[in-house]
Order: C-alpha cells, then sequence, then structure tokens
C-alpha cells in the first residue's frame, strides 16, 4: 500500500484546475499519506514555504540537495525525509522523462496530463 505521495510543482500545481490537487493533497495528509514537493528549482521564494506548509511535510528543491530531476537520488531523498521506502511512494510529474526517472527509483510514477485523470490514478493508487 502506498504511503507517499510526491509532488511536481511546475506543470502540475500551476494546473489551471491545481485547487483539486491542493484539496486533494490536503485530505491526503488528514488521512495519514505523507506528502513532499520535488521541484527542480534552486530553492523555494521568499514565503514560499509557509505557503506550502499546509499541504506538504517536507520540500525538495533541486537548487538544495544537490540532484535534479530526472536523477533516481532526488525521489529517495524525498521518500527518505519522509520516513518511508521508495516502493511505498507515488509521484506525480507533468514531465514523462521525470515520471521515468521515479519509477527506476522504484516509486509509482503519474504522468499529469489534466487534474481529473491524475486524481482518478491517485484514487487507484491509493485505495
Amino acid at each position: 500500500m502506498l504511503k507517499g505521495l510526491l509532488v511536481d510543482y511546475a506543470g502540475v500545481l500551476t494546473d489551471p484546475d491545481a485547487h483539486l490537487l491542493y484539496d486533494y493533497l490536503r485530505a491526503a495528509r488528514v488521512r495519514g499519506t505523507r506528502t513532499a514537493l520535488v521541484s527542480n528549482a534552486p530553492g523555494a521564494a521568499p514565503g514560499t514555504k509557509a505557503q506550502l506548509a499546509p499541504y506538504f511535510d517536507t520540500l525538495v528543491f533541486s537548487g538544495e540537495v544537490g540532484v535534479a530531476k530526472p536523477s533516481r537520488e532526488i525521489y529517495l531523498v524525498a521518500a527518505e525525509r519522509l520516513g518511508l521506502a521508495a516502493a511505498s511512494c507515488a509521484f506525480v510529474d507533468d514531465s514523462e522523462r521525470n515520471v521515468r526517472g521515479a519509477a527506476d527509483a522504484g516509486l509509482a510514477g503519474v504522468h499529469h496530463v489534466s487534474v481529473p485523470g491524475t486524481l482518478e490514478e491517485l484514487a487507484v493508487l491509493f485505495s
């Protein structure tokens, strides 16, 4: 059973319907799912960490950890920060290349194309 959800920012949480994903993330945390933001950004802009705190247990920025997607190490860092094995996590990204990288690291991969499609896939994975 999956216990962790890793999510990309740009292209996923910037989707026009992203408010539905934020609602899902908040509810997932209430149910006990551990969540992580995984981004290839250099770091968080001022105030960003506080804005994301209700949705994520940890924030992993490639500029801060020294590895970037699709390198398997960034997914392993995120899973470790959540206290979970990679195999118990799923990763959502709009880049197929990054989803493959996560799958190579042992995570379940979800290629984000639309919010409804992503939510349907997550419902199956976390049921």
